[in-house]
């Protein structure tokens, strides 16, 4: 669907990938991610809401509700106002739509800082940043008129659909490569009342950089190699080396296939590190075996078995007829299971680039993802100018994993700053006591 002035009733279909996400969603599994712009000054509450409802009218496919059909649920046009507020919970909750005007997205603010999440049946963490960079650009240009001029965005067309790419992608005779492994999973006393802690490690980008180049690696795989030794140092012994670590890397299928589409347009591959097998015994082994295990599955041929296995099982002629609420039983019955084949994810969605003078008034960026009562640690990352942001969000009581991976990068040069919720806050002391 072309992003033009449409017929307001318009209803779509769900992607393939948003299809799974509200059968199997709930209060223990929000699959919500968060973007988060941190602003050089404090945020004007009045000034966000129009800038939210600005963006929204450029960006009709995220002016949305859910709704149930008889086998799966879709979207159809909402006319309600979004809610925007200040913020007053963990990040990457379960978005309650009733509560919130049934919007799949949440916009929040706290003293200079602007937040989104995002329930992933509307999007992707790509498609997702470009409506989020639409509602900064709108803020700013609203905050200061004088400064900014609409002109200089004019150049950049918003041209997207909400096209399935899966389907216009799949291959019908790819087969899976899926490993049948059970994963390593983290264990812990867990944090109580629902709560999460957020760890951001504010990375100097051209530190990593130069260490990454030393190692001729790219970021991504460095900084997984970083987070396996990590898990497998910090890990509580009993179970060292038996099991896999498996790190789930989602991929951004747009940069493999040509698709313009704001929906859902994603895959991923699992680097699966066998400790003893392989004897990943010091972390130049786990890099190396990191960068050709990153060889090895990003390539079309590996990246369209996974994509297409995927699509298929959503279009399992013995799937699709069955009623969405025996769907829904089937699904969550089986997810729990289903999560025991990773330990972590963690996504990286790159550079977010800020156009003109807008970045003046940008600090940094930040990317976060629920975690899970399986995957009870998850990771994200994106840099703007020379700040990389790596967060951990997590629902265990210790932060050993964090502490690790934090003086794994510092020991090697690399500087690196600590923000956290404070949940869990012995790093940011730690950190503020060195540099007394």
């Amino acid at each position: 669907m072309k992003n033009k002035k449409e017929n307001k009733l318009y209803w779509r279909r769900l992607d393939n990938s948003a299809k799974i996400f509200p059968i199997s969603t709930g209060k223990k599994y929000s699959t919500v991610f968060r973007l988060s712009a941190v602003l050089k000054e404090k945020v004007e509450p009045e000034i966000l809401e129009e800038a939210v409802n600005q963006a929204l009218e450029k960006y009709q496919s995220f002016k949305v509700r859910m709704k149930p059909g008889v086998f799966w649920y879709y979207l159809e046009h909402n006319t309600k106002t979004p809610n925007v507020e200040q913020e007053c919970d963990y990040p990457c909750k379960y978005i309650e739509s009733r509560k919130n005007h049934n919007y799949l997205f949440k916009v929040t603010y706290f003293q200079n800082k602007i937040n989104i999440d995002i329930f992933h049946s509307l999007t992707d963490g790509n498609s997702g940043t470009t409506f989020f960079k639409e509602i900064i650009y709108t803020y700013l240009e609203l905050m200061y008129p004088e400064t900014f001029n609409e002109e200089e965005r004019k150049i950049r067309k918003i041209e997207y659909d909400t096209e399935d790419s899966y389907m216009k992608n799949y291959d019908k005779k790819a087969k899976s490569n899926a490993s049948s492994k059970k994963a390593y999973i983290l264990r812990g006393k867990k944090i109580p009342l629902g709560a999460i802690s957020v760890i951001h490690e504010i990375i100097d980008l051209e530190d990593l950089k130069r260490e990454c180049k030393k190692q001729d690696a790219t970021i991504t795989q460095y900084l997984t190699a970083v987070l396996i030794e990590s898990i497998y140092q910090e890990n509580d012994g009993k179970a060292k080396g038996k099991k896999p670590i498996k790190i789930c890397i989602p991929v951004n299928l747009k940069k493999y296939f040509p698709s313009k589409t704001i929906s859902n347009f994603f895959s991923y591959i699992t680097v699966e590190a066998e400790m003893k097998k392989e004897q990943l015994d010091t972390f130049q082994k786990i890099l190396a075996f990191v960068k050709k295990d990153f060889a090895k599955k990003l390539t079309e041929e590996e990246i369209i078995k996974t994509m297409s296995t995927n699509v298929k099982i959503g279009n399992n002629p013995l799937i699709r007829p069955i009623p969405l609420f025996l769907k829904k039983a089937i699904v969550r019955l089986s997810y729990i299971e289903i999560r025991k084949y990773t330990t972590t994810t963690f996504s990286n969605i790159g550079r977010i680039g800020i156009i003109g003078k807008y970045k003046d008034y940008i600090d940094y960026f930040l990317m976060l993802i629920a975690p899970e009562p399986v995957e009870k640690i998850k990771c994200s990352s994106c840099t703007f100018e020379n700040k990389m942001v790596f967060t951990f969000t997590s629902i265990l009581q210790d932060n050993r994993i964090e502490k690790r991976f934090y003086q794994f990068l510092k020991e090697r040069g690399i500087k690196i700053q600590i923000e956290s919720n404070g949940v869990l806050d012995d790093i940011s002391r730690e950190d503020k006591s060195e540099k007394k």
